[in-house]
């Protein structure tokens, strides 16, 4: 795959873009929607997203997603970190036709503000499998393995 085609839905979309030519993700920016109605508190073109909520922040594009791929939204560090905002539901399916939207959570204490086309979430496009999934006749659990149902810390601290 040469490319990913991105088709702006309102003109101060941008495309996204790595900050080095090395980088797996490529940033998203916050495109103001004048017509959004959502849980978002909205100041103008700015978006507030109180502590403790989250938003469904607009990009104002739509992906062109070859069939074996997906676009995987991920936390920027600097995001994440400094503003405490990050990334929810993540996953853009290559038959999904509307506009891409990131479910920003923040979990901080302070509210956030966000101003257009500032860098939200950083987009990978990640090659997926799409196996054929069945019904098992028999619990996987009853093959003896030296791991078991251990889980969550059983091979030490976290």
């Amino acid at each position: 795959m040469e490319k990913i085609s991105f088709y702006k839905i309102r003109e101060c979309a941008k495309i996204p873009e790595r900050a080095h030519p090395t980088d797996a993700g490529a940033d998203l920016f916050y495109c103001p929607d004048p017509e959004l109605s959502s849980k978002c508190k909205w100041e103008g073109e700015s978006i507030l997203i109180a502590a403790g909520e989250s938003c469904l922040v607009p990009t104002g594009l739509k992906v062109d997603l070859p069939s074996g791929y997906m676009l995987e939204v991920k936390n920027k560090s600097g995001v994440a970190t400094k503003r405490r905002l990050i990334v929810g539901a993540c996953v853009v399916d290559a038959g999904y036709t509307g506009e891409i939207y990131v479910n920003l959570q923040n979990i901080g204490r302070q509210n956030q503000m966000l101003e257009p086309f500032q860098k939200i979430a950083q987009a990978v496009v990640v090659p997926i499998a799409t196996p054929r999934i069945v019904e098992a006749l028999k619990d996987p659990a009853l093959d003896n393995t030296s791991r078991g149902s251990d889980g969550f810390g059983s091979t030490g601290d976290f």
